[in-house]
């Protein structure tokens, strides 16, 4: 039988082995999000696929809502995922940045459009990754995994520093970097996407405990398969009906 975690957000049930690993979550129903502040102030890299892709439900509770900046490579779907945040968040203020995270100046025109936006950065999301590499990792192509890695690990990383540099160092804030069970379990078929999100959780322990006292809080989330365009040659056939809507 799953164990059933349920939270006032959503309800997650994990599917264990004979050994007692996780092996499966299931996500049951639509996360909600609550805006409680008045004004919060938000980066959030790699989120157009996500955001096309995932109904969130929103609960308005006083005043304005959130300034949200988020990034992505291609125009298009970006500014179409900026909008679906405009419509769901009444009074959300939201740009959209095109760009590519393994670039330095892209990190800085985000964290800087975000700060002109809100007048400073409360909050950074992570979600930004890639996957160029299927396979065993004695065939691994070693140029595609250091792309990997710098883009799923050392970009995080640069974006996590030029908000530290851009106000969070003065007035504290919060970090949700998106990792992956993968990067807790072997699969063998994403072996070098996994052990890249190892990385990231390892590194948010890292900052977690560099940046607390700061009060900055540095956590991550390693969600299973969502379905996505990202995704898609994981979800086929019996993996469909595993994956979130």
């Amino acid at each position: 039988m799953p164990e059933t975690l349920t939270t006032d957000r959503l309800t997650l049930r994990t599917f264990r082995d004979d050994d007692g690993d996780a092996v499966r979550f299931e996500r049951v129903t639509t996360t909600t999000l609550e805006v409680e502040a008045v004004t919060r102030t938000l980066a959030w890299t790699g989120s157009q696929r996500l955001v096309n892709a995932t109904p969130f439900d929103v609960e308005y509770r006083q005043g304005p809502t959130a300034s949200v900046v988020i990034t992505g490579r291609k125009p298009d779907p970006l500014a179409e995922a900026a909008q679906q945040i405009a419509r769901e968040v009444p009074g959300a203020a939201v740009v959209a940045c095109a760009g590519n995270t393994g670039h330095e100046d892209h990190r800085a025109e985000a964290v800087a459009q975000t700060v002109t936006l809100g007048g400073g950065i409360d909050i950074l999301i992570n979600n930004t990754g890639i996957n160029p590499l299927f396979g065993p990792l004695m065939d691994a192509d070693l140029n595609g995994f250091r792309k990997l890695l710098d883009t799923n690990v050392v970009a995080g990383l640069g974006f996590i520093q030029a908000a530290f540099h851009a106000g969070m160092r003065e007035s504290g804030g919060a970090v949700v970097n998106i990792a992956s069970v993968a990067g807790l379990r072997s699969t063998g078929v994403i072996a070098a996407y996994g052990a890249s999100k190892a990385a990231m959780i390892r590194l948010t322990a890292e900052l977690a405990w560099e940046l607390g006292p700061a009060g900055i809080r540095v956590n991550a989330i390693a969600p299973a398969i969502v379905k996505t365009q990202f995704a898609k040659d994981l979800i086929a056939g019996e993996n469909e009906a595993r994956a979130l809507k």
